[in-house]
């Protein structure tokens, strides 16, 4: 008896496994459709770009604030994700932190449309913020922890004000090809060490 429940369980585990890769796929399309065409793109464009009908999308995400909201969130877990392997696979904590920041730039620069379609969803956009917060603050301590001890950046940078200043940076950057965000995070990134060395 319990070798067949056994074998059920393991039977069991692929199909969960192909789910959420099938669910990555999915996500990961309608991400890559939102940042070619918005989120208003339609459904049947982002189901041909993930392979699937959109019988499946729906039967995942019934509404585009369902499939927003889990984009969004999906694409934080990996930017969360990120912060540690900077770290650990970069030459210094300094270039984890600026690697880490592009990152956090294209997550932003690529939102355009997220606060209208979910206005009126205000308590999914208000979970989806704090997701965010509790996610990514501190990833982005960490490597600010770990540049200071490495005697890279002034100790005490305070992660929140500092992704809320790359934040306001990138304000715009979807609509105005004159407008390099990137390159003004750059600058404050390379700041950082620069606040260091005059002090």
């Amino acid at each position: 008896m319990q070798d067949s429940d056994d074998r059920a369980g393991q039977a069991a585990r692929p199909k969960r496994a192909d789910a959420r890769r099938n669910e990555e796929t999915l996500l990961d399309a309608a991400a890559a459709a939102f940042v070619a065409s918005g989120v208003e793109v339609p459904v049947r464009a982002i189901a041909a770009r993930a392979g699937v009908g959109m019988g499946t999308i729906y039967r995942h995400f019934p509404t585009r604030a369902d499939l927003i909201i889990a984009v969004y969130r999906h694409q934080i877990e990996a930017l969360a994700e990120a912060g540690p392997s900077l770290l650990a696979s970069s030459p210094s904590p300094h270039a984890a932190l600026g690697r880490w920041v592009d990152l956090f730039v294209d997550f932003l620069v690529t939102k355009h449309g997220l606060a209208g379609v979910l206005r009126s969803d205000d308590t999914g956009f208000d979970a989806l913020h704090a997701h965010f917060l509790d996610r990514l603050l501190p990833v982005c301590a960490e490597l600010l922890e770990a540049a200071a001890a490495a005697g890279e950046i002034s100790p005490g940078m305070d992660a929140y004000p500092l992704m809320r200043g790359v934040g306001n940076l990138c304000i715009g950057a979807d609509s105005d090809e004159r407008y390099d965000a990137r390159r003004l995070v750059e600058l404050l990134i390379t700041g950082l060490r620069i606040g260091l060395s005059q002090e």
